[in-house]
């Protein structure tokens, strides 16, 4: 029977971390993965091109940026692995990035050359990746662990789960992660699709129908919460980087105000073209200020018809109204089909923050995205997923 010091369930962003850390302390490591390749979020993330951290992630916005329902768990790992570390790893490798806008920080080349980065420094502290093996089980033995694979039993002194949530199924997503936190006796926090496109009932769906495709800068607002982004109307409902941030905080029910023209005072821009221009019909006026599909649905929205000349003040102030405070009410999300995380997973209340180890399990560790631990959108999950591996690898 195989033995080794650590063994990590998930070849993904954090296992691959916590991996090279343990190894490079001199532990015998095995990476397990039931996937033919490690890293695939890592490979289709960002187009392509990885949005491997956020540079604009501090501290002091940590606990606003990470839902989680302690959010001051995060900051011990995040604080003592930050995005600088990361990108210095990258900058000493020769993997040339570059920042696009709040931050983002990308690849200039394919993601697969982090995913190559990270094989290499697994394979250069001593660690194996074994691939396409599955886990069955994983049980308590004497101090240490029995982990029964598709490839045979491994006794390990330590094990990190690093097996993710529930989004994207069709790259092999699973509940493991949750089940063995389960079997050890500890608390799961609700789970849901976070980060994901959210969808319409059928009769607000026929309104906005030939809005599918357009793109808008918008402020999106529920409650206190708003995000200033891209908003994107499709065949289901809403998507872009504005609706998967809030997606995150959205519950059944819950009503969004969205500002489709933010900081442009449209009623005082048509109330001066009435008098030169007063013959146009209403949409085409506003067609000067908006996409001209969406100023239809905003003039049909408003119940307002007719020509510029004939609205009154109080007209272009109900246009005016509905531009900037667009009331709607999705009724569901993608799910996890589309989601790019799962929001809730293994209760921080059962785990170390500064070592990921499970307090009433000595040797047994969680990290990544089965975590009760979910960032914005923008890099800030993967910042997570190398700051709580390099935590774990620390100590495991």
């Amino acid at each position: 029977m195989e033995k080794c010091d650590v063994v990590i369930l998930g070849a993904g962003a954090a296992g691959l971390m916590a991996g090279i850390e343990a190894a490079r302390r001199g532990r015998s490591v095995r990476v397990l993965d039931h996937a033919r390749r490690p890293g695939e979020k890592i490979r289709i993330s960002g187009g392509g091109r990885c949005n491997f951290t956020n540079r604009l992630l501090t501290r002091q916005n940590a606990t606003e940026r990470f839902l989680s329902r302690n959010p001051r768990f995060a900051l011990s790992a995040l604080s003592r692995y930050t995005p600088a570390d990361f990108i210095a790893r990258l900058d000493a490798a020769g993997i040339a990035w570059h920042e696009k806008h709040l931050g983002q920080l990308f690849c200039d080349g394919k993601a697969t050359q982090i995913i190559d980065l990270l094989k290499r420094d697994l394979r250069a502290a001593g660690g194996e990746l074994s691939l396409e093996t599955s886990i069955d089980r994983v049980e308590r033995e004497g101090e240490g662990f029995l982990v029964t694979t598709s490839q045979g039993p491994i006794r390990a002194a330590s094990v990190i789960v690093a097996t993710g949530g529930k989004s994207i199924p069709k790259m092999g997503a699973s509940s493991l992660g949750y089940e063995i936190a389960q079997r050890f006796g500890l608390e799961i926090v609700e789970t849901r699709p976070a980060l994901v496109p959210l969808t319409f009932a059928e009769q607000d769906l026929a309104r906005t129908a030939p809005l599918s495709g357009l793109a808008r800068p918008v402020d999106l607002r529920l409650g206190k919460t708003h995000f200033a982004e891209d908003l994107l109307f499709t065949h289901r409902g809403l998507s872009g980087p504005a609706i998967l941030q809030i997606s995150s905080y959205w519950r059944e029910g819950d009503t969004l105000r969205v500002d489709l023209a933010p900081g442009d005072d449209i009623a005082a821009a048509l109330a001066e073209q009435r008098d030169a221009a007063g013959r146009q019909a209403l949409h085409n006026a506003l067609a000067r200020h908006l996409p001209e599909k969406l100023a239809q649905f905003v003039v049909a929205e408003a119940k307002l018809k007719g020509r510029l000349a004939e609205q009154s003040n109080k007209d272009l102030a109900k246009l005016d109204d509905q531009i900037h405070r667009w009331q709607v009410r999705p009724v569901g999300s993608e799910g996890y089909r589309t989601a790019e995380v799962t929001l809730g997973g293994v209760s921080t209340d059962a785990l170390d923050a500064k070592t990921m180890e499970a307090k009433q399990v000595r040797g047994l560790y969680f990290i990544g995205e089965v975590v009760d631990v979910t960032g914005w959108l923008g890099g800030y999950n993967f910042q997570w997923a190398w700051a709580s591996g390099w935590a774990a690898g620390q100590v495991a």
